[in-house]
């Protein structure tokens, strides 16, 4: 099914009965990141899960979105479908989404689990600056004639060497969406942390690299009514690492019941 909003059509899917419970995928997912979610969750109740624009089977956003934009169609959503309060499950970018959703939106908004979610400025050490500049440079390089020329004596194409100085995930996008991903990397959500009032599970893998523990430790801090559980074995997506234990954890959260 697909829900319209503007230029923008919006994958998502439907399963199971009960108290609707909301999916929201990280950077690069789809609707089939949460498969073990919406198995385990069906039998109790109305999963529906989203392919964020640009991704999955939803079209492109039409130009730069923000993350503000993204809420945005995600509170059309709520609306359009009448699930509020709902109860949401953000994993990564998706965790974006939910914070801004949620501080901004709050009726709309029931019970909320971040997972290694994103949303924060990390600490950049030394090579990532060093690697911010040789993509900027690169990049300048390939658009000047002189280095057009230069690259064409070499046999290579204008922006190899600007691709290969970004990262993978940046280089695998289409154009409209490395200006979304550069958009939404650089918005600090911490100021909207303290605006958030619904009761808020946060799921951290201990060795999560992507969005560090300290994330989920700030977020505790920031969040009124919030609580962290960190996950042994696990790293960015500590909810496949550990999936029987993530599964319990949520449950008792959202249902009150082992």
């Amino acid at each position: 099914m697909f829900f319209q909003f503007g230029n923008v059509n919006m994958h998502f899917i439907e399963q199971g009965q009960g108290k609707p419970l909301l999916l929201l995928h990280g950077w690069g997912g789809s609707v089939d990141s949460f498969l073990p979610i919406r198995n385990a969750m069906q039998g109790k109740r109305e999963v529906i899960t989203v392919d964020f624009p640009g991704f999955g089977q939803s079209t492109d956003p039409p130009d730069t979105w923000t993350v503000k934009d993204y809420s945005e169609l995600i509170a059309a959503f709520i609306k359009e479908k009448n699930l509020a309060p709902v109860d949401i499950i953000a994993h990564s970018f998706g965790g974006r989404v939910a914070i801004y959703l949620s501080s901004h939106y709050k009726e709309l908004v029931g019970k909320l689990v971040l997972v290694d979610s994103a949303g924060l400025i990390p600490k950049r050490p030394l090579s990532y600056y060093v690697k911010v500049y040789k993509y900027k440079t690169f990049k300048k390089i390939a658009n000047s004639s002189l280095g057009k020329g230069f690259l064409k004596m070499l046999g290579k194409a204008p922006n190899d060497l600007a691709k290969r100085a970004g990262s993978s995930d940046y280089q695998m996008l289409n154009d409209t969406m490395k200006k979304v991903f550069v958009s939404v990397v650089n918005d600090d959500l911490e100021p909207y942390l303290t605006d958030i009032e619904a009761p808020t599970l946060l799921i951290w893998g201990k060795d999560d690299k992507e969005t560090p523990v300290y994330f989920g430790e700030l977020m505790e801090k920031k969040i009124k009514d919030a609580g962290l559980v960190l996950l042994d074995d696990a790293g960015h997506f500590s909810y496949i690492d550990q999936f029987a234990t993530f599964n319990k954890i949520v449950s008792v959260f959202l249902e009150g019941v082992n």
